[in-house]
């Protein structure tokens, strides 16, 4: 009889795109979530190793499917921009997303708030900020050695990664740029260009006419040369005409 050997076989671990879950409930979460991401894109889009995701399923432990997550927006300092289906963490140099955003929804539930910060204290995130648009409520938390520690007082605070500073008016949150520009929706990023067009066009009909005005002005002034030498030549023949006559014009 021959013995049978047996064969060793290795399972492929699938790490799926989608967990099923929606990115938003509603539209003013959707509206949250764009707009952040979207400026952040506009923050570090001439710096290739800064990569920015939306609702990106993020797998921070290899072999294992089942622990992952999906920010509502992720930063991740290191890594070159690009598109992936999600992250998984040992594929990308073992970096895992320096900063991350939530954006709460009525459907929003304590025991999950708390299992996603316990999540992000685990593995490795430096800042985790989440913002209630409903209540306009800001809070934060960043690493301080091996542990994520709460802020205090989120109101003009500026995110130590990414240098954006987090206001809190009495209808909203506005959060600034470095350069102390506000993030802008698309709506109001096309209104501005759209004044930024009106604005070049009104300056280049302003130039077009100065420099017709100019034009004018140079035209009328070669007119007013001219009329001077012809009464300068019409001059001349007088007081030549004077002098064939015998009268010295300077007599006159």
């Amino acid at each position: 009889m021959v013995a049978q050997i047996p064969t060793e076989t290795t399972t492929q671990v699938i790490y799926p795109d989608c967990d099923g879950n929606p990115m938003s409930d509603h539209t003013k979460q959707f509206r949250w979530i764009v707009t952040i991401k979207e400026n952040l894109e506009l923050l570090f889009a001439e710096d290739p190793q800064v990569f920015i995701a939306g609702d990106l399923l993020w797998y921070p432990v290899e072999g294992n499917n089942k622990i992952r997550l999906a920010p509502d927006a992720m930063v991740v300092f290191g890594r070159p921009k690009g598109d992936r289906g999600s992250y998984r963490q040992w594929v990308e140099d073992d970096i895992p997303p320096q900063v991350v955003f939530e954006i709460l929804s009525p459907g929003n539930r304590m025991a999950e708030m708390s299992r996603k910060l316990n999540f992000y204290d685990r593995y490795g995130v430096s800042e985790y900020y989440i913002y209630d648009p409903d209540r306009i409520d800001l809070a934060g938390w960043v690493r301080h050695g091996d542990r994520l520690e709460s802020i205090e007082d989120a109101h003009n605070w500026i995110s130590p990664r990414l240098g954006i500073r987090f206001s809190m008016q009495e209808d909203t949150l506005v959060i600034y740029r470095p350069d102390d520009r506000p993030f802008l929706s698309f709506i109001e990023i096309d209104q501005l260009r759209q004044q930024a067009q009106q604005e070049t066009q009104q300056a280049q009909q302003e130039t077009q006419q100065a420099q017709q005005e100019t034009q004018q002005a140079r035209q009328e002034t070669q007119q007013a040369r001219q009329e001077t030498q012809q009464v300068q030549q019409q001059a001349e023949k007088l007081a030549a005409k004077l002098r064939e006559l015998g009268i010295d014009p300077n007599d006159l």
